[in-house]
């Protein structure tokens, strides 16, 4: 989906559309969910510090997100999937792989499906929809986001090496900013660079993740498209440059950690039971502390609570803390809810 949170804001408030719009908390430590289209042409994306995206568009209109409306899209935009597959491996709230090899709507090609699809969403819901189709679901996810918005490309097997080649790595599934700038310092800027260094220097310079990335610089991806694929948890891990050495710092890291969390707890509309501290000290220690509910919570003031009373309950910050992690686990599905009361730590 296009710039989903937002576009269901314009699209049930008239006054919102063609403005720059932020979906998200613009006050204190608060986080742009997700942008308009007319945000983004000034610099706004998700997952940008409020404070940072009212600097780039002093014109900025936030909303508070409403998840309960984007959830019941998605369900809305789902059943028109189960139409054409049974195979849908659902990403996020607004983001899905389809394998439609079996052709059930016998509509001729992989393509005139995806066609057809986007304009059923665009009929049904007033919303616009972006796919990408391919022999794989590596291509098809960097080809769903070659033509955004409203837009549609298509790469076969021949074209798949020479386009994975022209990208940049940033566009990679799995290159962060870190992993990028590593990647840089390496001089590997392009599927191209990355494809031609060999996995030997992959393995030294990026271990278990060598494989992954020297097959996808070729267009290779044999996973198959995972129906029904149980999310198990949600987390978010920082390693810092320069060791936490007190309880004060240790808070603070811990904010940038929660917020990033949020962002991932949001888009994909978990909810959950346990919520984890995962620490590792300088001396290459680790540990892990709980707290379970006995209701599933998707909460942000009471996940950041839980993880915050599991950061003042450590036992030692001492000889240094040089990676911190929190995740939500025990994931229910939406009818599975119950009272949402602490319970025992684990």
């Amino acid at each position: 989906m296009d710039a989903f949170f937002a576009s269901v804001e314009q699209r049930d408030d008239p006054s919102l559309r063609g403005r720059p719009l932020a979906v998200g908390s613009a006050g204190g430590r608060g986080v742009v969910a997700a942008a308009s289209y007319e945000a983004r042409k000034f610099g706004v994306r998700s997952a940008m510090p409020s404070v940072t995206a009212i600097r780039r568009c002093p014109e900025l209109t936030f909303v508070p997100p409403r998840f309960d409306v984007y959830r019941a899209v998605s369900h809305q935009v789902r059943a028109i999937f189960a139409d054409y597959t049974d195979l849908i491996e659902p990403l996020s709230l607004d983001e899905a792989y389809l394998d439609v090899t079996e052709d059930r709507r016998r509509l001729g090609s992989a393509t005139a499906t995806a066609e057809e699809i986007r304009h059923r969403i665009r009929e049904e819901t007033r919303l616009t929809a972006s796919a990408g189709v391919s022999y794989n679901k590596f291509v098809a996810k960097l080809a769903s986001d070659q033509n955004k918005p409203d837009g549609l490309c298509v790469i076969t097997p021949e074209m798949g090496p020479a386009f994975v080649a022209a990208l940049p790595v940033s566009r990679f599934r799995g290159v962060g900013p870190v992993t990028a700038k590593k990647m840089e310092r390496l001089g590997i800027r392009t599927g191209a660079d990355l494809r031609d260094c060999g996995l030997d220097f992959l393995v030294r310079h990026f271990g278990g993740s060598a494989e992954y990335f020297h097959l996808a610089a070729q267009g290779i991806d044999n996973r198959a498209v995972m129906p029904d694929r149980p999310l198990k948890s949600v987390g978010a891990e920082t390693t810092f440059a320069d060791d936490l050495m007190d309880v004060p710092a240790v808070q603070a890291a811990l904010g940038e950690i929660l917020d990033s969390l949020m962002r991932r707890v949001e888009r994909s509309g978990a909810r959950g039971r346990t919520v984890t501290l995962k620490v590792r000290y300088a001396d290459f220690r680790s540990m892990t502390r709980s707290r379970t509910l006995t209701g599933a919570t998707g909460n942000a003031e009471m996940i950041e609570a839980l993880a915050r009373g599991l950061v003042d309950d450590l036992p030692a910050i001492l000889p240094g803390i040089r990676l911190l992690g929190v995740t939500l686990s025990n994931i229910v599905e939406e009818d599975e809810d119950g009272p949402v009361q602490p319970a025992l730590p684990l």
